[in-house]
């Protein structure tokens, strides 16, 4: 950032909350800012000019004259600073660098297993991050955001009894990356993540919003309200866990409570084309054997969507969203899994929930994850109290 004059702690306290207002993007003159806000014009300019001396606002060219000088206006200056953002699967991690607007500047996705435990993943983390940032160096690291694939206990970044990653329950993950980037470092689960980065994207203007992710795993991100949703601990939206409804069309015994996960998971789609004699042993192999046509893979797919559909008609009669956003590896396989999530959930929710409920494929692909991160630490990082205390050093 800027190297101008540090302007006095009096001058900076309330600047946090002025430049919240230039999030938007759109430039403004000082005395725009003084005509919106209320405040007096000495305290718009000295707010004004620790914003500019810390980089978070740039000139932004001269406004149209009204007679005499033309007044200047000033913007958000997204350059002056980056986040890193870390998506991690069971079996990928995804890097990626954004600016201070959540635009992505550079990435890399690797293969890994999350099952070799924290050391191993999060070491392949930190060296991608170095090499990436290594050509950001111009300007400060200012967060790390980083989403997992499994519970988080929000407040602390800790994983909690995930079930797909041995070695990682209650590891300090904040921690531990502090050492390598000693800055501020959030940690949520990974579909939070994902439904984060998806309304950014594609649905802006949407408050209320479903994210779930059918892969190795199900489970769901909730924006209610426009806040995302994690519940007191940052459980909320594990409705993989949650004991699917018989339906008398369905090909389950009655007396199966299995949970969703067990039944229409990447895995349990797997086992299930296995026993029949299909070779699969995973999510990958699943989505393959629909894309050539398997007409056993394509029933079981479509099927899954309707289990999953049984537990959304709940969901969906208890929270009301707009939108239902599937995404995911299975949801690779086509509209197979749509059109059965989408049969039974207009089925069996209520008219007035439904009446304009959309219920669509994710369009973010690999992206989402690390969009979504991005987001959650700029949320953080760019805060009133944050850009106050960074305007005051």
């Amino acid at each position: 950032m800027s190297d101008r004059t540090r302007p006095t702690t009096a001058s900076t306290s309330g600047a946090g909350e002025l430049f919240q207002i230039f999030r938007d993007g759109r430039a403004r003159t000082r005395s725009e800012l003084g005509e919106s806000t209320g405040l007096a014009r000495s305290t718009v300019a000295a707010r004004v000019e620790s914003l500019l001396a810390v980089g978070l606002l740039r000139p932004a060219g001269e406004a149209a004259s009204t007679g005499g000088r033309p007044p200047a206006r000033v913007e958000f200056n997204p350059a002056a600073g980056v986040v890193l953002a870390v998506d991690i699967g069971a079996s990928h991690a995804t890097v990626a660098v954004a600016d201070l607007a959540g635009t992505i500047l550079s990435s890399a996705t690797e293969s890994i297993d999350v099952a070799d435990g924290p050391e191993v993943v999060l070491g392949a983390v930190e060296a991608e991050g170095a090499r990436l940032l290594d050509a950001h160096r111009s300007v400060p690291l200012l967060g790390v955001g980083i989403g997992l694939p499994g519970p988080v206990e929000h407040a602390s970044g800790r994983p909690t009894n995930p079930p797909i990653m041995p070695g990682w329950d209650r590891f300090d993950v904040p921690g531990h990356l502090h050492e390598s980037f000693p800055v501020p470092i959030l940690v949520d689960n990974d579909v939070n993540l994902l439904a984060l980065g998806e309304r950014a994207s594609s649905w802006p203007a949407v408050d209320d919003l479903v994210f779930v992710k059918v892969s190795t795993g199900i489970g769901a991100g909730v924006i209610s309200g426009g806040s995302l949703q994690r519940g007191a601990q940052g459980s909320a939206g594990d409705m993989g866990h949650v004991q699917v409804p018989y339906s008398h069309d369905s090909p389950r015994q009655p007396g199966d409570e299995r949970d969703l996960e067990a039944v229409a998971s990447g895995s349990a789609l797997a086992l299930q084309l296995s026993e029949a004699g299909l070779a699969a042993s995973s999510s990958r192999d699943v989505v393959e054997l629909v894309r050539a046509g398997d007409a056993t893979a394509v029933a079981a797919v479509r099927q899954a969507g309707r289990e999953v559909g049984e537990v959304l008609a709940t969901v969906v009669n208890l929270l009301n969203p707009s939108v239902i956003i599937i995404g995911g590896s299975i949801s690779r396989a086509g509209e197979h899994l749509l059109a059965g999530v989408r049969e039974v959930v207009y089925r069996r929710s209520i008219p007035l929930a439904t009446q304009h409920l959309s219920i669509v494929s994710s369009n973010t692909g690999e992206t989402a994850g690390v969009l979504g991160a991005a987001i959650l630490v700029l949320h953080r990082v760019l805060d009133a109290p944050s850009v106050d205390a960074l305007a005051a050093r």
